[in-house]
Order: C-alpha cells, then sequence, then structure tokens
C-alpha cells in the first residue's frame, strides 16, 4: 500500500498565535485538512475529503456564512481532494471508496467530485447530521455537500472488536483488514478515527479527536485558548471527548512504535508526517510514506 497525506484546503481562523500556536502577530491561524489517499492493490481509497471544488466555486451556496468568516478556508482549486488525486495521475472514478470521519462541512465537502465512491461512515453521525436540530447543526452540517448519499454505507458504533484499548472496531465492506473504522464519539455523535496498516505498524488519523498536538502530551495535555474555545463551541458529548483523548494519549505513550497518531488540523503534525510545506498540494515529486516522525518527538514539544 503507498499512502499519500493531502491537505485539502487550509483554514485560516481568526486568532493568529491563539488559535494555532505558531502564527505569531498575526490575526488569523494556520489550520490542515489533513487527508488521506491510499492506493490499495485494487483501487484508490481517500480518508476524508476536505472541501471540494463546488466549494471552490460557490461557496456562499456551500458553506455556512458564520463558518466562512470565521475560518475563512484558503479555497483554492489545486488543493481539493480531487485535483491533487488528478496531480498523481489518477482519475476520480479510480476512488472506489471514502472513509468519512464525520460530516462536517471541513472534512465532506469534495464526495460529490468522487461520485463513483462507496462513503463509508457511522450510522449515528448519518443520523444525527440529518436531524440538523439546532443552528449550529443547521451550519456545520451541509447537505448541500451530500450529492452521493445514495453510496453512503453506514455501520453502528456499538458493533465491531476491540483495537488497542478502543472498542467496536471494524473492517469495511469492501476492504480488507489493512483499513478500520474507530469509534471517537464526542466531537459529534457519529464521529470515528480510519487506523491504516502499514508494513511498520499502524496509521491512526484521529480526525477532530484533537486538534493541537499537544494535547497528546503524556504530562501535560494543553491546547491554544483558540482552539480549546473551538472544540467546546463543537462538541456534542464532552465527557466521551475527552475519555477518547485520554484513550489516545494512553495508545500514544504505550505503543509508540506500533501507532502513529495524527489529527486532521495541527499544521505542524502535517507537515511532520507529509514531509512539504502544508500550503503545498501533493505531486508524484514528492516522497511517498515519508520517515516516522510524529509519536514521543511531537507529543513531548
Amino acid at each position: 500500500m503507498r499512502i499519500h497525506h493531502l491537505n485539502c484546503v487550509s483554514a485560516c481562523p481568526l486568532g493568529g498565535l491563539l488559535m494555532d500556536g505558531v502564527s505569531a502577530g498575526e490575526l488569523r491561524g494556520k489550520l490542515t485538512s489533513h487527508c488521506l489517499l491510499l492506493e490499495m492493490s485494487q483501487c484508490l481509497v481517500l480518508v476524508d475529503t476536505g472541501y471540494g471544488l463546488r466549494d471552490v466555486a460557490e461557496p456562499r451556496a456551500r458553506l455556512s456564512p458564520f463558518f466562512r468568516a470565521l475560518v475563512k478556508p484558503d479555497l483554492r482549486q489545486e488543493m481539493t481532494a480531487v485535483r491533487q488525486v488528478q496531480a498523481l495521475g489518477f482519475e476520480p472514478r479510480d476512488v472506489r471508496h471514502i472513509l468519512l470521519s464525520h460530516l462536517d462541512f471541513d472534512h465532506a465537502g469534495g464526495l460529490d467530485d468522487f461520485p463513483d465512491a462507496t462513503v463509508h461512515l457511522l450510522s449515528d453521525e448519518v443520523e444525527s447530521a440529518t436531524a440538523q436540530k439546532t443552528l449550529l447543526d443547521r451550519m456545520r452540517y451541509r447537505p448541500q455537500q451530500w450529492g452521493t448519499q445514495a453510496k453512503w454505507q453506514t455501520y453502528r458504533a456499538a458493533q465491531g472488536e476491540p483495537w488497542y484499548g478502543f472498542d467496536a472496531v471494524r473492517e469495511l465492506v469492501g476492504l480488507g483488514p489493512e483499513v478500520l473504522l474507530v469509534p471517537l464519539i464526542g466531537h459529534t455523535l457519529g464521529h470515528a478515527g480510519i487506523a491504516v496498516q502499514r508494513s511498520d505498524g499502524w496509521l491512526f488519523y484521529a480526525a477532530d479527536a484533537y486538534f493541537y498536538h499537544a494535547e497528546m502530551d503524556p504530562i501535560h495535555p494543553r491546547c491554544t485558548p483558540g482552539l480549546r474555545f473551538y472544540q467546546w463551541m463543537m462538541e456534542k458529548e464532552r465527557s466521551q471527548r475527552f475519555l477518547n483523548q485520554a484513550r489516545l494519549r494512553q495508545l500514544s505513550t504505550q505503543h509508540p512504535d506500533a501507532v502513529q497518531i495524527f489529527c486532521a488540523h495541527d499544521v505542524r503534525e502535517f507537515e511532520l508526517v507529509a514531509g512539504r510545506p502544508h500550503r503545498v498540494p501533493v505531486t508524484s515529486s514528492f516522497p511517498v510514506e515519508p520517515a516516522r516522525t510524529l509519536g514521543r518527538s511531537v507529543v513531548g514539544a
């Protein structure tokens, strides 16, 4: 399996240094939309989609005014997943499966760019997102992005097997045991991480289970004020969110050589694992599967 790390449109949230911990003297910070492209033997698999072509072309119709103003995504076509797939020499139809951590606008915006793909996600996420119960739900969950809903394959969060201290982890229909869906409830009611097996261990994409690399510090976990507030604002189950963060820290401490953990939005994590600047789209000239650089070196930073 070959693994590509894609940043599918950066966000530029208000807060600068107080948001991302690195943008000193700037009004806005920098957050990635970290996605994975897996070259498997039979097809391509995309893990989350970030923003899509229609979000770039029609942001007013696709994204809520509140979040457009708050996070101000840097909407460039070349940063969308579909354009990066094409830059690697593939066609959109080659992506046969999409593993979706959750349905927030910055994770599901590219679904329509891959109409042939089966989309795998937890059923609780679909039920919560489609209910549109609150104003925040209506702003974060954008049905305008869900043109492929007929091809969604859902899974119950309570069904599955144990994996490194997590419950109800399961294989996915049409895919082998190298890719697992891991429930990480908290940020949303159907939030999940995705574990990908490599020859030297597991990559564990924790999506929005945490936002800042230092939250994985096993002794003094910490977060920037801006991202702490954002996570509080967006959380659906606070106790579950904190429980899963604790489980992730424990996993990082107990199995640093077996499992490499990273989240969706931390620029430092993205650049370390991808081996290139976050503003640069992937091309065939960049190395695939760069050396392992996460784990203790990032956690203690």
